[in-house]
């Protein structure tokens, strides 16, 4: 973990986890931008979600983590920005997966569904995991194409 540039963001209901988050991560030798929030006071998690996903798109970080209380409107919100393949993981396989076959590039977790030990190995497990490529590409290449073609997309009707 090394160097590795991360942006991390949470709402209210998982503030505590992104502070334990931080400071590990820090401790292990990661450049960390924490963009909050810093408060047990409501906000709306997709501002936070945009943030941390103009800084992955930018290339101004490598990786981004996302926080809220279940993890999945972070998922949600993080996933309508072009180039961002967000991953709700709730266990080290997940996270391991969303790595080797999709080239995951921001994880999202639930701090009120996760234990703080489980979230730390999630997040040293995607971290650690390298994406694998081969038939994996083409299915990455493909998810990209889905967001190029946007609402130009035929949806198929049940008869």
């Amino acid at each position: 973990m090394k160097n590795i540039r991360i942006a991390i963001g949470a709402d209210h209901a998982a503030v505590v986890m992104k502070d334990l988050l931080v400071a590990e991560l820090r401790q292990a030798g990661a450049r960390v931008e924490d963009l909050g929030t810093n408060s047990s006071e409501s906000v709306d998690y997709p501002d936070f979600a945009s943030l941390v996903a103009a800084r992955v798109v930018s290339g101004g970080v490598d990786k981004g983590i996302l926080l809220c209380g279940t993890g999945i409107g972070m998922s949600i919100a993080a996933n309508k920005i072009h180039g961002i393949r967000a991953a709700l993981c709730h266990d080290v396989t997940t996270a391991r997966l969303a790595r080797l076959h999709n080239d995951s590039n921001v994880l999202c977790m639930g701090g009120r569904i996760l234990g703080q030990a489980v979230a730390s190995d999630i997040v040293r497990t995607w971290l650690s995991t390298q994406f694998e490529g081969g038939r994996h590409q083409g299915r990455v290449d493909k998810i990209e194409s889905l967001e190029s073609a946007g609402a130009g997309i035929v949806k198929e009707t049940s008869k």
